[in-house]
Formats: C-alpha cells, sequence, structure tokens
C-alpha cells in the first residue's frame, strides 16, 4: 500500500510548506511557482518536470530527491541539504545555492547560468554539467578541504 503524499501534476503555486515533512512526496509536474518549502523534509521526494521558479527552499532537506529536468530558475536554495540528488536537466539559472550541500548531487545537463554557488559544497562524486568550474563559480571543494590538512 502506498502512503506517499502524491500531489503529482497539481497547482500548488504560492501555497506555504515550511517546516513539513513531505517524505516520499510525489510532486512530478506540479505548479510550485514561489512556492514555501523553507525548512522542509523532503528526502526521497520526487520533483520530475515540477515548475519551482521563485519557490523558496531555504534550509530544506532534499537528500536523494530526484528532480531531474525541474525548473527550477531564480529559486532561493540557499543552505538546502541536496546530497545524493538526482538535479540532471534541471534549469537553475539565477538560483541561489549559496552554502548549500551537494555532495553526490548529480547536476549533469543542469543550466547553471546566474546561478549563485558562494560556499556550496561538494566533493568529487558531485556530477557537474560539461563545461562547468564549480570552483569559479564560489564552490568549495571539500575534498580538495581535507586534503590540505
Amino acid at each position: 500500500m502506498n502512503n506517499h503524499l502524491d500531489l503529482r501534476g497539481r497547482n500548488l503555486s504560492r501555497a506555504d510548506f515550511s517546516n513539513a515533512n513531505l517524505y516520499e512526496a510525489i510532486l512530478n509536474g506540479a505548479n510550485l511557482r514561489e512556492a514555501n518549502f523553507n525548512r522542509a523534509g523532503m528526502i526521497y521526494a520526487t520533483l520530475r518536470r515540477a515548475d519551482l521558479r521563485g519557490a523558496h527552499l531555504c534550509k530544506t532537506v532534499l537528500s536523494k530527491a530526484s528532480m531531474r529536468g525541474a525548473n527550477l530558475e531564480g529559486a532561493f536554495l540557499a543552505g538546502a541539504y541536496l546530497n545524493l540528488a538526482d538535479l540532471s536537466y534541471a534549469n537553475l539559472r539565477k538560483a541561489d545555492l549559496s552554502d548549500a550541500e551537494m555532495y553526490g548531487t548529480n547536476l549533469s545537463e543542469a543550466r547553471l547560468e546566474g546561478a549563485n554557488l558562494t560556499g556550496a559544497k561538494y566533493d568529487d562524486s558531485t556530477r557537474w554539467p560539461k563545461g562547468f568550474y564549480p570552483k569559479a563559480a564560489g564552490a568549495i571543494n571539500e575534498n580538495s578541504l581535507k586534503a590540505i590538512h
């Protein structure tokens, strides 16, 4: 029996999910524009092709979330936990990813033009789009720091 919250394809623009437990929630294709997910727990959530333009996801736990092809243009992900998340083919243009954790995150084929990655942490298993230089964008490779100490 599947007891996961299933909101796929729904119009939830500007909805307030702050501090909510959305473990394994299904939000594929949902309209989540400018929705508030600040500090929500969204481990293993599926948000494939969801519209999250301008959404607030600060300090949101999105570890192991599937966000392939999601539109996060202009979204606020400062301090978000994106460890082992799939953001391949996602639109992250002008998104704020400052201080986010991105260990093992798949960002292959993602669009990162104008994204703020200042202080974002990643490791050698993080996958970036071809030709993208995370250090130049302000991200910090934690493996490099460990090698220094």
